[in-house]
């Protein structure tokens, strides 16, 4: 197998090779890929990938984001990226104009008070066309006898500390992140071992970025000793993300650091690479239960059903998303034999979200008790069931005919009591208010829940006789985005279809949101298509198959 480099520097940033001779370099070396991630740039980008065009090589498009954590340099490597995107571009502008203000600063500062002939303009004349860093200053030191060495640049002007250093703005880290994500690309902690923060700031740290998105680190580098790599790789494992690695080759401005081979030792399969692409084509699908996947009368049609099993074969996770308590959700998977490593269930609109082959809820936001009974509190004055869940069961204060209605469908056990809600004393994911008169009630419920538990609590109906009441954390949006996070699967990658209002926030956090035919018009308004056919006529089957 082939060796790639995924962290590669050119002389568009603070390397000393031309794009085009990185490709001639990789090429020699026979490596099979390389990224050219150029710091705070992607200007090298299209030279290299127009010169390897033809030549048994693939350059990855990247890029290198400088960001600031805790008074540390903090790099996030981008594969992948589109370096066509608008936004990512903008950004790229105020980043260099950040450095061009500082380096006047630093310029200013190295004339004035060290006695040197150096300007922003004639460090651009040097080296024209490249992205200036320090390296840049202390080549042009070297090539004007100002210092002996390059290190005694760092070490008596420019260094951190140095005096004639000018820090300049940078962004944080899961800025740098969500950045690299919006440009389509898999953002990468680079070298975190360099950052020196320790075991448990590392692992923060990464903890940090993973919720905002991150999807790898770099396991492989070419300073790492063989316990860095080993401690890199259980965080990875911990927190559910791929691997990458890199020479981080600069050229003649790291001596001794050679392309794919770093100081002689480094070796980063392709097998690394191809699960980093893998990750970039995997996909997942966000479903609705109740007139969306179900037909009407709560049947799942044999070609649907082969659909959906071919998909999750294919190493795509399908979601089983709904307001039903997460063991009715599972029941649907049961009685259609969906059960599979890709299945998943998502719970009591978002507050729970459940992996049924491994058994483990990944993730529950429960509404506490001193909520429940003030919802109580609101819908018994005014004459509306509500009731709320425990385990598997519905804790209510009495039979009537909305459990009756309710349990048609969500077939739990009821437990009631007198004394409900005071006897509840733990939290439930979700509290179901029930009007079978419908709208004319559950309008006005709403708007009182709202205005007196809205900073807490929201309410939305799933369908015109039952409105949700949850955790202001959770909602099918916030399973969408957490989900797609927790199994490092980008937002852009995912699919999500419904019928009801609860189902917005889902349709619109997905990458491609679906609304079925069928669907209520405040639905179909917002999705990006719409079914052709309803929940009754296999609507989802062409999302499913031509994905």
């Amino acid at each position: 197998m082939k060796a790639v480099d995924l962290h590669v520097h050119s002389n568009k940033s603070d390397g000393s090779k031309t794009p085009s001779e990185l490709v001639d370099e990789a090429l020699s070396k026979g490596l099979a890929a390389f990224a050219l991630t150029d710091h705070d740039t992607t200007e090298g980008l299209a030279e290299a990938m127009e010169y390897a065009k033809g030549k048994d090589i693939e350059v990855i498009p990247g890029i290198e984001l400088s960001s600031e954590y805790k008074g540390r340099d903090i790099h996030i490597v981008g594969l992948f990226i589109d370096p066509n995107n608008e936004r990512f571009q903008e950004h790229l502008t105020n980043f260099k104009d950040s450095r061009i203000n500082r380096n006047n600063k630093m310029c200013q500062l190295l004339r004035g008070e060290a006695g040197m002939d150096i300007s922003y303009e004639k460090l651009m004349e040097e080296y024209p066309g490249s992205v200036i860093t320090r390296a840049h200053y202390a080549r042009y030191m070297l090539s004007r006898g100002y210092i002996k060495s390059l290190p005694e640049a760092f070490e008596r002007y420019i260094g951190d500390h140095c005096k004639y250093f000018v820090p300049r703005e940078k962004i944080t880290p899961e800025d740098a992140v969500k950045l690299i994500l919006e440009s389509g690309g898999i953002p990468v902690l680079a070298h975190p071992v360099l950052y020196k923060l320790g075991k448990e700031q590392l692992d923060i740290l990464v903890a940090r970025l993973k919720d905002a998105g991150l999807q790898a680190i770099e396991a492989i580098y070419s300073t790492y000793a063989p316990s860095d790599e080993r401690d890199i790789k259980a965080l990875a494992k911990k927190y559910h993300l791929a691997l990458s690695g890199g020479s981080d080759y600069h050229g003649a401005a790291k001596p001794g650091l050679e392309l794919g081979t770093g100081y002689g030792k480094l070796f980063v399969y392709e097998e690394i690479l191809d699960k980093l692409k893998a990750l970039r084509s995997r996909k997942i699908f966000f479903t609705d239960l109740d007139e969306t996947l179900l037909t009407t009368d709560k049947k799942i049609s044999s070609e649907l059903h082969d659909a959906i099993k071919k998909w999750m074969d294919a190493g795509n996770p399908f979601v089983l998303c709904s307001g039903r308590p997460t063991l009715s959700v599972r029941k649907v998977a049961d009685d259609y034999d969906l059960n599979h490593s890709n299945l998943y269930c998502v719970g009591y609109n978002g507050a729970e979200i459940y992996h049924p082959a491994s058994d483990e809820i990944i993730i529950q936001k429960p509404v506490s008790p001193e909520l429940i009974k003030k919802v109580w509190g609101i819908t018994s004055s005014m004459g509306i069931h509500s009731h709320c869940y425990e385990g598997g069961n519905i804790l209510a204060h009495h039979e009537n005919e909305e459990l009756a209605f309710y349990t048609r469908t969500v077939k739990l056990p009821i437990i009631t009591n007198s004394s409900y809600p005071e006897c509840v004393t733990k939290p439930s994911c979700k509290v179901l208010c029930i009007s079978l008169d419908g709208e004319e009630k559950l309008i006005p419920l709403a708007e009182k829940i709202r205005e007196e538990l809205g900073d807490e609590l929201t309410c939305i109906q799933s369908n015109p006789r039952l409105l949700e009441v949850f955790n202001n954390d959770a909602g099918k949006g916030s399973a969408v985005r957490e989900l797609c996070s927790y199994l490092n699967i980008p937002v852009a990658n995912s699919l999500a279809a419904g019928d009801q209002e609860n189902d917005i926030s889902m349709i619109e956090a997905a990458g491609t949101g679906i609304a079925m035919k069928n669907a209520r018009d405040s639905v179909r308004e917002i999705a990006n298509v719409i079914t052709v056919d309803d929940n009754n006529h296999d609507g989802l089957l062409p999302y499913i198959k031509l994905t």
